[in-house]
């Protein structure tokens, strides 16, 4: 009787010490996790490119909130296609002022974004052009090839569109190696494109003509200093700036 009471008590604190065991075990785990979770998320929040990306996701998010909201407006089909169409523009006149932003600040890592702001423009460009594809035109390749032939602003958005395939395509650091000179060749090809952008925009509109035009005088401008007056102007700015400072 004493020696099954003293087993049985054996065994209970075995299981207990057990049982103990794996609470330890999984609250050490759970710890592992957490600080694991924290880690990747602060690493997140500290990562320049995670908030670019998020702005750059910012008005299609806002479009699908509108979306389920019922905010659209009378014409949702019109609405979508001209919101990722100057988003898209947006896209393309932010990527453009790269260079020049790089020259007047004197801040190389800027160039790291360039490729990503890229992506998004043809992300955009994208979604316009699937919503004129299928909500406007309903997949139908006699409506959409007569669209381009007899309205001048779709065959210029079309080309642009056709002519930033080949920049995506080639965004990877492997096709860079392997095109080398000619991928920069090819890659100006941006400036065509984004002219053509604001051609379509401009022509798309019928009566106020004043955001297409302000598109195009910050694409003048963006342009323009990339001439050798207009890098030597910047450099002028940031030399004076440098010497204010000290």
């Amino acid at each position: 009787m004493t020696l099954t009471v003293a087993s049985s008590e054996f065994n209970t604190k075995i299981g207990n010490g057990r049982t103990c065991a794996c609470a330890g075990t999984r609250q050490t785990s759970s710890h592992s996790a957490n600080g694991t979770m924290r880690s990747s998320m602060g690493a997140l929040v500290r990562n320049p490119k995670a908030w670019v990306a998020l702005l750059c996701l910012l008005p299609l998010l806002r479009l699908v909130g509108l979306g389920f909201s019922g905010e659209l407006g009378a014409n949702p089909i019109e609405f979508i296609t001209r919101s990722t169409g100057t988003w898209t523009l947006v896209g393309l006149l932010v990527t453009l002022s790269v260079t020049p932003l790089r020259r007047l600040t004197g801040r190389a890592d800027l160039v790291r974004y360039r490729r990503m702001l890229g992506l998004f423009v043809f992300f955009y460009a994208c979604l316009h052009f699937v919503t004129y594809v299928w909500l406007d035109q309903f997949f139908d390749p006699a409506a959409i090839a007569r669209d381009i032939v007899k309205r001048p602003f779709i065959t210029v958005g079309f080309t642009a569109f056709v002519l930033l395939l080949p920049l995506a395509v080639t965004s990877t650091h492997t096709m860079m190696r392997r095109l080398g000179r000619r991928w920069q060749q090819l890659h100006r090809l941006v400036y065509v494109i984004a002219l053509l952008g604001v051609i379509h925009f401009l022509w798309l509109v019928k009566k106020d003509l004043t955001e297409p035009l302000i598109f195009g005088a910050v694409l003048a401008l963006l342009l323009t200093l990339r001439l050798p007056w207009g890098v030597a102007l910047l450099q002028a700015v940031r030399s004076r700036f440098a010497s204010a400072k000290s």
